[in-house]
Order: C-alpha cells, then sequence, then structure tokens
C-alpha cells in the first residue's frame, strides 16, 4: 500500500508540474501576441484608425439640426462674446440672415434654447422693422446673446454689479467717438426674459434692442431718455393690433383716472416703481410727433435731440428747428392728443 501511495503521489506531482509549466508557456505567448497587436496598431496610420474626438473646450456646439453652427464658430464676433460665457458653460450659436448679404448671430446655451429658437426665428423681421423706421444707415447685423444666469448677464453688459431684476434685456457696446461706427455691439437677454416674456414679447424687446444699435452711432451719453427709449419702443410697437391700451395701459388708466402728464418724463423715473409709467410716457411722445409731424420728421427729431445732453431750452431749440414748434405748445398738443387716444 506504501508503494502504490507514493507512486501515485510521484504522478500527482508530476501533473501538477506539467500544468505550471504549460501555463507558464500560455502566458508568456498570449504576452507575445498583445505585444504584437500593440505594435502593429501603433505603426498603421492614422487613416486606418476610427476617429474619437472628446469635447474640446472653445468648440462651438454642432448638431444635425444646426447645419450653420460651424459657420456660426468662426464668426470673428463671437471671439469676445465666447471668452465671456464660455465658463458658463457649452456654447450654441446659430447665423440668421438678415438681408443684402448680411448674417447676424444668435448664442447661447443649451440651457436657453428655447429663448434661442424664437429670437433666430425673429431677427430677420425685426431688423427689417427697424430699417423702415431708422432707415439703412446702420449695420443691419446684430450680435444677439441669451444669458444663462445673473452674473453671466451683468459680465456680457460689462456690468459691475448685476442688473436689476426688472431689466430683461440690454444693449452694450465699446467706448467709441460720437459719430463713429461703434465695435462690440450686442444686445444680451437676461437668464428669465423667456419665462417673463411670451413670444411676441421677445420679437418687441428685440426690436426695441435692436433700435438702440442702429441709433448709437447718433447717440451721445446722458441724452434724454424720453427720446432715447421713447424712440426704441415706438420701433418696437409698429404693425397691426398695436392699440394705445395695449401698448401704454399704465398711462391709459392714470388718463381715465383724469391725470394726464404735464411733462416729459425725466431719466429718473426710468428706473425704479414708475418706471413702466415713464417708457409708456415716452413711447407716447414719439407715437404723437409721427402721427401729426410724420414718421421722418420724428427720425429728425431724434437725431437733434439724441446728439447732446438736453435741457428745457436746448430742447425748444431742436423742437422748433425741426418740427417749427415752440417745446410749451408740442407738450400741449401731446396732453390733448393723449385724451383722444383713451376715449
Amino acid at each position: 500500500m506504501t508503494a502504490i501511495r507514493m507512486t501515485a503521489i510521484r504522478r500527482l506531482r508530476d501533473w501538477w508540474s506539467a500544468r505550471r509549466r504549460f501555463e507558464f508557456c500560455l502566458t508568456i505567448a498570449m504576452v507575445v501576441v498583445l505585444t504584437g497587436v500593440c505594435v502593429a496598431l501603433l505603426m498603421l496610420p492614422n487613416s486606418a484608425l476610427p476617429t474619437m474626438r472628446a469635447s474640446q473646450p472653445g468648440t462651438t456646439n454642432v448638431t444635425s439640426q444646426d447645419v450653420m453652427s460651424q459657420a456660426a464658430a468662426d464668426d470673428p464676433r463671437l471671439a469676445e462674446v465666447r471668452r465671456i460665457i464660455e465658463p458658463f458653460g457649452p456654447i450654441v450659436a446659430r447665423r440668421v440672415p438678415t438681408g443684402a448679404g448680411r448674417q447676424s448671430l444668435v448664442v447661447g446655451h443649451p440651457t436657453q434654447q428655447a429663448d434661442v429658437d424664437i429670437l433666430e426665428r425673429e431677427l430677420a423681421a425685426a431688423t427689417v422693422a427697424v430699417t423702415d423706421v431708422w432707415g439703412t444707415g446702420w449695420a443691419q447685423s446684430a450680435l444677439v446673446v441669451v444669458a444663462s444666469s445673473p452674473s453671466e448677464f451683468a459680465a456680457l453688459l460689462h456690468s459691475g454689479t448685476l442688473m436689476p431684476a426688472e431689466v430683461a434685456a440690454a444693449s452694450v457696446a465699446d467706448p467709441f467717438p460720437f459719430g463713429s461706427q461703434p465695435t462690440g455691439q450686442r444686445v444680451v437677454f437676461g437668464p428669465d426674459a423667456g419665462r417673463r416674456l411670451d413670444p411676441a414679447g421677445m420679437a418687441t424687446l428685440l426690436r426695441h434692442e435692436l433700435t438702440h444699435v442702429a441709433a448709437r452711432a447718433d447717440t451721445v451719453d446722458n441724452a434724454p431718455l424720453w427720446m432715447l427709449e421713447g424712440f426704441a419702443d415706438y420701433t418696437a410697437n409698429q404693425g397691426p393690433g398695436r392699440r394705445f391700451a395695449v401698448v401704454a395701459p399704465t398711462l391709459t388708466a392714470r388718463i381715465h383716472a383724469g391725470d394726464i402728464p404735464e411733462n416729459f418724463p425725466t431719466d429718473a423715473e426710468f428706473s425704479g416703481p414708475s418706471a413702466a409709467l415713464a417708457y409708456e410716457k415716452a413711447w407716447s411722445i414719439c407715437a404723437f410727433a409721427a402721427e401729426k409731424y410724420d414718421r421722418p420728421h420724428l427720425v429728425q427729431l431724434y437725431h437733434h435731440i439724441a446728439a447732446a445732453e438736453q435741457n428745457p431750452t436746448t430742447e425748444d431749440r431742436a423742437l422748433r428747428e425741426v418740427l417749427g414748434t415752440s417745446r410749451a405748445d408740442f407738450i400741449a398738443d401731446w396732453r390733448s392728443w393723449l385724451t383722444t387716444r383713451t376715449t
């Protein structure tokens, strides 16, 4: 029994040793094969390998539905905006034909996709509407950006502080001498604009801000806001269905209560709780001037009033030169016109 047991143990040991030698040889063979495969792959030309690229910082989001995104990415106007907004997330950029071979640009983030879509649809028509009033003497091309947060909104407007909550959109340009063509102009929509406004309201606001873009070369700092904002609102509210009570509901209620404005709104009234009423008054001044004296005279009046900081005396001079009426008579006629609009 002992001899048989020893023989069995010896055979088992021999089998185990043979198996280990086999596994060792198999491992060596596999290493050799894998090393050869890796060397072969490294020696293949790039064209023979599948292309796999991660998303790179600084690239514009391009989808199969957005065939113009690559063209937008190459637009030189995007460079400065990209520097500001890339830290806030991926970028969506759309080029929009705005007539006569000109191209405009709408930029935002995927989280603001709905707002970007609305502005893309409305931009060409808004450009035409502004040109119909102002004339062709502007670029007729714009950069429109949708911010995704209050801090991004402020950064795009070069503002050192967050914008007031009531500001849904604004425009900005690089500093420039009066009368020269501005650079770095863009219209910026705040992150809540699409939630606060329906598509019609977004379109109206777009036309308002594009008017500022068109007129900026002829506008100085500290020109009276009743003309700057009133003219922009007048241009924005052209078209059918723009009844007085719809455009100026607060002013309409005041007039119905017997409270008819006695003077042009001051610049201070355009912020804070009186802002809505100030904008409506300013719009009504321009609407009255266009109706009584015609639109070209209103544009001419803008050129005179917006060219310098004003006071009642200089406004009187401009009104006499352009419309042939005194400031006092213009205000009296405007007040009478207001009563006829709300009856």
